[in-house]
């Protein structure tokens, strides 16, 4: 009995070992493709990005207000 959950133990511990060396990709494949254009102005207090599919602004009022505008070209 001690040599089955030694045996068992041993074998956990080798699949364990072996998942987490194995090689895992993120798929970041989307965000190079990606053709995006930014500008800051006002100190970072107004933003523009634009992608290929849409634009957004986001600006920062004087009293620390976020307006975020999201707009979606189809």
């Amino acid at each position: 009995m001690k040599r089955f959950f030694k045996s068992v133990l041993f074998l956990m511990t080798i699949s364990i070992m072996l998942i987490s060396c194995r090689e895992t990709t993120e798929s970041k494949e989307g965000v190079d493709d990606m053709n995006t254009e930014m500008k800051v102005k006002d100190d970072g207090d107004k933003i523009k990005i634009k992608t290929d599919d849409e634009k957004i602004k986001i600006k920062i009022d004087e009293d620390g207000d976020v307006k975020k505008k999201v707009k979606i070209d189809d």
